[in-house]
């Protein structure tokens, strides 16, 4: 029996609900941007398998790193000891984020990089001799991971409800999701650095930092905020000494058109997390970058004044050789990520502008999305319903509630990009025509 088609399987799946899930579809193999299902089908993977699949599906460059790299030392414990792929790594990372940002913690994903974040701007104030700053100020429709300390800057998003109890008070401000031509953009933002500047005004010594997605807020909708948006936020937060973190574990790596999206929104955060397509899709890692002055807060002669966080992969070798080797790709080819934005909003222009159950066509590099006019939530039984059509006409894509979003490898074709399109078209006529009532 193949695993398409086992309703006994042990595998429990991620964000599935394993009673009225569709049978997982069985991948064999994957080159470029499709994936090759066991009975034959070709997938084009529209979101880069959760956004980490940054040059496409099986890269060469990519596999010979790997290759490489494993035939020298697979693993080594990172306490006491380091190795040239973790230097080669850091390095680069130093070199090609704002120039602040001087030292690397290596972790192991997107929520455990947010996890070391929050624990360095905890401790750092205690290390301050300010342990009255102890909370953390997050943004409506946030998402930082799932374990419990990421969990915690990202309360607004529904599927925390159940775990409220255990997560300490969060301070949640409005986000000013916009699109183009956005009539009220402008309000919207300076109601949100209003409230941003009432609350560290009332109680200006209580904040140890602040986390936000920067320019799109992901699993919250793929919802887009103006880089002077973010450059207030900066300067309000600094002005009261409140840490600003950025999780650019998505955004980072081109997603946004510029490498990171701070170089992009022209701001500098005080730590940054980084993960999903750091090693070009092909193994879990994860880097929490920081200022000097936050490393300092540690160092010293106390061994109890260490920053005591470890996970058994942390700088794992392999993880590293082929971070490293994705991030000399996207050095070598800037244009693979940089043209991308411009290539949406022709197949927006040619595929969707005449279709009337869509709207709100937003982009920020390589990052598509849209609305569709229905009713329906994360939670409805539409969007399995959609998941489903698009499979059958040939491609990938997740909807987050009524959202549909497009972020591709970089190395979708032109005719691979049309088709993501055409499908978006065909769904969304057939919503229009009560197809899936």
């Amino acid at each position: 029996m193949s695993i398409a088609t086992m309703t006994d399987s042990p595998i429990w799946q991620p964000f599935t609900q394993m009673k009225t899930a569709d049978p997982p579809l069985k991948v064999v193999r994957a080159q470029g941007a499709c994936l090759e299902l066991s009975d034959g089908r070709q997938i084009i993977d529209a979101i880069s398998s959760w956004w980490v699949t940054l040059h496409g599906h099986s890269h060469p460059v990519l596999a010979k790193a790997l290759y490489g790299q494993a035939q020298t030392l697979e693993h080594v414990i990172f306490a006491g000891f380091t190795h040239e792929p973790a230097e080669q790594l850091a390095q680069l990372l130093c070199a090609h984020t704002p120039g602040g940002l001087q030292r690397v913690f290596f972790s192991d994903n997107g929520s455990t990089a947010v996890e070391v974040a929050l624990k360095m701007a905890y401790q750092y104030w205690q290390r301050r001799d300010q342990p009255q700053r102890s909370r953390f100020i997050g943004f409506a429709g946030g998402y930082h991971g799932d374990t419990l300390g990421a969990m915690t800057v990202g309360q607004s998003s529904p599927w925390w409800q159940p775990f409220q109890p255990l997560l300490p008070p969060l301070t949640i401000l409005p986000y000013p999701a916009t699109y183009p031509e956005d009539p009220e953009v402008d309000t919207k933002e300076a109601q949100a650095i209003a409230q941003l500047e009432t609350t560290l005004k009332t109680d200006p010594d209580a904040y140890a930092a602040l986390f936000i997605e920067p320019l799109v807020q992901g699993a919250g909708g793929m919802r887009m905020c103006r880089p002077q948006f973010l450059r207030a936020v900066s300067e309000v937060a600094k002005a009261y000494g409140v840490l600003v973190v950025y999780d650019e574990v998505m955004t980072g790596f081109g997603r946004t058109g510029a490498l990171f999206a701070c170089e992009k929104a022209g701001t500098q955060p005080d730590l940054l997390c980084l993960s999903k397509g750091l090693s070009g899709g092909c193994l879990p890692i994860a880097v929490t970058l920081t200022t000097e002055e936050i490393y300092q807060a540690f160092y010293a002669d106390d061994p109890a004044r260490a920053f005591f966080h470890s996970h058994s992969y942390t700088g794992n070798p392999l993880a590293c050789a082929v971070s490293v080797a994705s991030f000399q790709l996207l050095l070598a080819h800037p244009e693979a990520y940089q043209g991308l934005e411009a290539r949406h909003w022709q197949c927006q222009q040619r595929y969707l502008a005449d279709v009337s159950h869509l709207k709100q066509f937003r982009t920020c590099g390589t990052i598509a999305a849209m609305e569709l006019e229905t009713e329906a939530s994360y939670f409805s039984d539409l969007v399995p319903q959609l998941r489903r059509r698009f499979i059958e006409l040939g491609v990938l894509l997740r909807p987050l509630g009524n959202t549909l979003y497009i972020l591709p490898p970089y190395c979708i074709s032109d005719a691979e990009l049309a088709t993501v399109y055409r499908a978006i078209r065909q769904v969304a006529i057939e919503v229009a025509e009560g197809y899936f009532a």
